[in-house]
């Protein structure tokens, strides 16, 4: 009987030390869960930002106001029979001195 008590102890140390350092442990567990939370995370933000950019290609193809919008906004463009006014603020002039 001593014996087999002797086997069976040495067997749940060995299965402890295997649950607490071994590969697959519980501390490796609990790691690989806080990376999988961390991805999810970024993954629905990467997942807001395509559906943003598929939305602004959808725009893109189908409408030409968007197309106008941007070539105005972004680069400055300016319809033909239209005159370019740029308004320059006085106050903001005279704090640069």
């Amino acid at each position: 009987m001593k014996y087999i008590n002797a086997i069976l102890i040495v067997l749940l140390v060995l299965l402890q030390y295997r649950l607490w350092y071994g590969n697959g442990s519980l501390p490796d567990l609990w790691g690989l869960k806080a990376v999988k939370a961390e991805k999810v995370i970024e993954n629905d933000e990467l997942q807001e930002r395509n559906l943003a950019l598929t939305a602004e290609v959808i725009n893109l193809k189908e409408g030409l106001d968007a197309i106008e919008e941007r070539a105005r906004s972004e680069m400055g463009m300016v319809q033909s029979g239209e005159t370019f006014f740029q308004i320059i603020d006085q106050s903001s002039l005279n704090t640069n001195n």
